[in-house]
C-alpha cells in the first residue's frame, strides 16, 4: 500500500515539473513579447527625468517604441488565436444522468473510493477505448453552443472549471460485466486528481490552445487579412508548440502513472482478467464493422444495433477459437448495458455515429440512409448486395462486347455461365480495370460529403480500409454472382456471419469454402475447382438470375 502511495506520489510530482517547464515556455514567450516594452518604458521615463539627452536618444526612443508596439500588437494577435480557437473534440454521444442513473452512481462510488473528483459527465464513443476529456472551453459547453449562459442570459460564454467528462467506449458496455467495467475504469476516473492540480490543468489548456491555434492557420476559408494574421501566428505556435511538446508528453506518462498507481486500490486482481476482455472486444469491434457494417454502410443502411451486434460477433469467436473458451460463460452475469435506462436508444445513438466517422455518413436519417436491424440485415443487406454487384458485372461485360460509337447490340442473359466463359477464356485483369472504372463512377456520382462546416467536430477521421483494388472487386463481384444463381437456382438463402459479414446459406449451413473456388478461377484461370463446387451445391449456372 505505501510502494503504492510512494509510486503513485513520484508519478504526480512528475507531472507537475513538466507542467511547471511547460508554462515556463508560455512564461518566456511572454517575457520576450514585454521585453520591448520594457525598454522603451525605461527609456521614456530617463527621458522625461533628464538623465539621457540628444538627437541620438531621441532616434532611439522612438524606434524601440514603434518596435515595441509592432511586438505588443503581434503578441496580442497570436494571444487571441490561442484563446479564441476551439480545441479538437471527440465526436461522442452525451449521456444524460436521467438516462443512466446507476451508471453515474457507480462512476462516483468509483471515485470516491479513489478518494478523487467525479467526471462532470459520461459519454459514449463507438471505439473500444475510454479516456478523460477536458471540455471547460466555452466552445464546448452545451450552454455556449446555444448561446446561454449559466444563468440563463443569452450569449454569455464563460470557461469553467468543471472536472472533466469520462468517455467509454460503448462496446464495452455490451460486453463487459458491470465488475469488469468498474475495473477498467478505475485508472481512467483516478485521471481526475491530477487533473483537478491547478498548474496541470493550466499547461494542458495552454498546449491544447496551442495545438488549436495550429489547426486554425492551416485550415482554408480565411479572407486575406486573416489569412496575412494567421500566416504570422501560425510559425509562432509552432514554434512554442515544439519548445512545449516533450513536457507536455512526459506531463501526460506522469498523470498515467500517477493514476494507475492509486487505482491499484481498487479491484485490481479483476482488472488483470478484465484487460485480456478489452483485447477480445477490440477485435470482435474490428470485424464487426469491417465485414458486417461496412457493406450495409456502402449500401446506404446503416445497422442499428451494433454494440449488441459485438456481443453476437464475440460469443461466436467463444465458440470457433478455443483460446477464446470460457469467454461465453460470464454471459450470466449482468451485463454493464444494463446501467442504461434505454440501452436500445443508446446503442442506435452510438451506431449511427460509427457509421459517421468511420465511413462519413448523414448525421440523420433518411430516404438514402435508413437503419436495418440484425433480423432483416439477410435480405436487405446481403441480397441486394450481391444483385447490384452482379448486375454491374453484368452491364461491364455488356459494354466490353460494345465498340465505341457503335449502336447498342441486345444485352446477353444474366448467366453464371457467361462470366465462367468469359474469366476462362481470357485474362480477368481487362474485366477487373472495367468494373474498378465502373464502381468509381457511381461512387463519383453519389451525393458528396459534407464541409467541414456541416461536419463540426464529427470529421470523418477513421476509414476502415484502403480503396479496393480492381481484382479484389472482380472477386466480390464473382463470387455475388454465384451466389444470386445459388439462391435463385439452388435454393440457397443469403446469411449474415458475424465474423466474416454476408454468407451463404446451403440448407442452413454456411458454406465458407466459395472464396478459395473463385481465387483460383481468378488468378490461375482454373475454373473447374468453381464448376466442381456449382455441382455439389445444385447450382444451374445456364440459367438466368434476378438482378436488381
Amino acid at each position: 500500500m505505501s510502494g503504492s502511495g510512494m509510486g503513485g506520489e513520484a508519478g504526480a510530482r512528475s507531472a507537475r515539473s513538466r507542467a511547471l517547464a511547460v508554462l515556463r515556455v508560455r512564461s518566456r514567450a511572454l517575457a520576450f513579447a514585454l521585453l520591448p516594452a520594457a525598454v522603451a518604458v525605461v527609456l521614456l521615463v530617463a527621458d522625461v527625468q533628464g538623465r539621457i539627452d540628444g538627437s541620438g536618444w531621441d532616434a532611439a526612443r522612438w524606434a524601440v517604441t514603434g518596435a515595441a508596439a509592432v511586438v505588443l500588437l503581434a503578441a496580442a494577435a497570436v494571444t487571441a488565436v490561442i484563446v479564441r480557437a476551439r480545441p479538437a473534440l471527440s465526436p461522442t454521444v452525451e449521456l444524460a444522468e436521467s438516462s443512466a442513473p446507476d451508471l453515474y452512481r457507480l462512476v462516483r462510488d468509483l471515485a470516491d473510493r479513489l478518494d478523487v473528483p467525479a467526471p462532470s459527465a459520461i459519454a459514449l464513443t463507438p471505439d473500444c477505448d475510454s479516456w478523460l476529456e477536458d471540455r471547460t472551453h466555452p466552445a464546448h459547453s452545451v450552454r455556449a453552443r446555444l448561446g446561454q449562459g449559466p444563468s440563463g442570459i443569452p450569449g454569455v460564454r464563460r470557461r469553467t472549471d468543471a472536472a472533466p467528462v469520462l468517455v467509454i467506449g460503448s462496446p464495452f458496455l455490451w460486453w463487459m460485466r458491470v465488475g469488469e467495467l468498474r475495473a477498467i475504469l478505475a485508472p481512467v476516473v483516478a485521471g481526475t486528481g491530477p487533473s483537478a492540480q491547478p498548474d496541470i490543468a493550466s499547461a494542458r489548456r495552454f498546449v491544447r490552445g496551442l495545438d488549436a491555434a495550429v489547426a486554425v492557420t492551416s485550415g482554408p476559408g480565411a479572407g486575406r487579412g486573416a489569412r496575412l494574421v494567421l500566416g504570422f501566428v501560425g510559425p509562432v505556435a509552432r514554434l512554442l508548440l515544439r519548445g512545449c511538446r516533450a513536457h507536455a508528453a512526459e506531463m501526460e506518462r506522469g498523470v498515467a502513472a500517477a493514476a494507475s498507481e492509486r487505482a491499484q486500490t481498487v479491484d485490481y486482481g479483476l482488472r488483470i482478467v478484465a484487460q485480456e476482455q478489452v483485447g477480445l472486444a477490440y477485435a470482435g469491434w474490428d470485424r464487426l464493422l469491417t465485414r458486417v457494417a461496412l457493406p450495409a454502410w456502402r449500401m446506404g443502411r446503416w445497422p442499428s444495433r451494433l454494440d449488441a451486434g459485438v456481443v453476437s460477433a464475440l460469443t461466436e469467436l467463444s465458440r470457433r477459437d478455443r483460446l477464446a473458451e470460457g469467454f461465453a460463460s460470464r454471459l450470466g452475469e449482468r451485463p454493464a448495458c444494463d446501467l442504461l435506462e434505454e440501452p436500445g436508444a443508446a446503442d442506435e445513438a452510438a451506431s449511427l455515429l460509427a457509421a459517421r466517422l468511420f465511413h462519413g455518413g448523414p448525421a440523420e436519417p433518411g430516404p438514402d440512409w435508413s437503419p436495418v436491424d440484425w433480423q432483416h440485415y439477410p435480405e436487405e443487406v446481403v441480397d441486394r448486395k450481391w444483385r447490384a454487384e452482379a448486375a454491374r458485372l453484368h452491364r461491364v461485360l455488356d459494354g466490353m462486347g460494345t465498340r465505341p460509337g457503335a449502336e447498342p447490340v441486345e444485352a446477353a442473359a444474366p448467366t453464371l455461365a457467361r462470366v465462367l466463359d468469359h474469366l476462362a477464356g481470357q485474362d480477368g485483369e481487362v474485366l477487373a480495370a472495367a468494373i474498378a472504372a465502373a464502381v468509381a463512377v457511381e461512387e463519383a456520382a453519389g451525393p458528396p460529403l459534407p464541409s467541414a462546416d456541416v461536419w463540426g467536430d464529427s470529421v470523418p477521421l477513421f476509414p476502415l480500409q484502403p480503396p479496393r483494388t480492381g481484382r479484389e472487386l472482380l472477386a466480390d463481384h464473382v463470387t455475388a454472382m454465384v451466389c444470386c444463381a445459388a439462391v435463385d437456382t439452388a435454393g440457397a438463402a443469403p446469411g449474415l456471419d458475424w465474423l466474416d459479414g454476408p454468407s451463404l446459406l446451403v440448407d442452413g449451413e454456411r458454406k465458407g469454402d466459395l472464396g478459395s473456388r473463385v481465387r483460383a478461377l481468378l488468378e490461375e484461370g482454373d475454373v473447374e475447382p468453381l464448376r466442381r463446387w456449382l455441382v455439389g451445391v445444385g447450382v444451374r449456372a445456364e440459367k438466368p438470375v434476378r438482378l436488381v
